[in-house]
C-alpha cells in the first residue's frame, strides 16, 4: 500500500482513538448532571436543565464514542454466516458492503450539515423552557459522522490491505 494510504490509516485510527478515550469520560459527567438532578429534586430545587443535558451529553457520548467503538470491532453486526467465513472472504465482504456504509454516512453528514447551518443562522433554540441553544450539539453531531466516515474509509483500505496480503 502506498505510504499516504499508511500514513492516512494511522492518523484515523490515532484521532478517533484518543476522540473515543474523551468520550468515555463523558459518560462520568452524564451521571454527575443526574446524581444533581436526584438532589435538585430531593431539596425542591428547579433545575430545569438537567434534563436535556444529560440528553445532550449521551449525544456527544455515542456521536463521539461510535468511530471508537467502529475501530476496535465492538459494533453489532449480523452473525448469520460472517463469523464461519475466513479471513480473506470476510475481508472480500466488508470491502464491498463498505460502499453502502460510506454512502448512508455521507447521506447522513450532509443533511446534520445543513441542519447544523440553519440552526447556526436562526439561532435555534430547544421549545423547553431552558431553551438552550441546538446548534453546539448539532456541531458535535456533524464531528461525529465525519469521524465516523473517516474510520469507515480506513476500514476500507484495511480490507484491500488485507486482500493483498498486506497488513495495515
Amino acid at each position: 500500500m502506498p505510504n499516504w494510504i499508511k500514513a492516512y490509516v494511522r492518523f484515523v485510527d490515532a484521532l478517533n482513538y484518543r476522540v473515543g478515550r474523551f468520550s468515555m469520560y463523558l459518560l462520568f459527567v452524564l451521571m454527575g448532571i443526574l446524581l444533581w438532578s436526584s438532589i435538585s429534586n430531593i431539596l425542591r430545587q428547579n433545575a430545569i436543565w438537567t434534563l436535556e443535558m444529560a440528553q445532550f451529553t449521551m449525544v456527544a457520548y455515542y456521536m463521539l464514542g461510535g468511530p471508537y467503538s467502529l475501530q476496535l470491532d465492538s459494533n453489532v453486526r449480523m452473525d448469520l454466516l460472517y463469523h464461519r467465513w475466513s479471513d480473506r472472504t470476510k475481508a472480500w465482504f466488508d470491502a464491498f458492503s463498505v460502499f453502502a456504509l460510506l454512502f448512508y454516512l455521507g447521506v447522513l453528514l450532509y443533511g446534520a450539515v445543513e441542519s447544523t447551518i440553519y440552526s447556526l443562522e436562526y439561532a435555534e433554540r430547544s421549545p423547553t423552557a431552558w431553551r438552550p441553544y441546538i446548534a453546539p450539539i448539532k456541531i458535535i453531531m456533524c464531528v461525529g459522522i465525519f469521524l465516523m466516515l473517516l474510520q469507515a474509509i480506513a476500514f476500507f483500505f484495511k480490507d484491500v490491505a488485507k486482500l493483498r496480503g498486506e497488513e495495515l
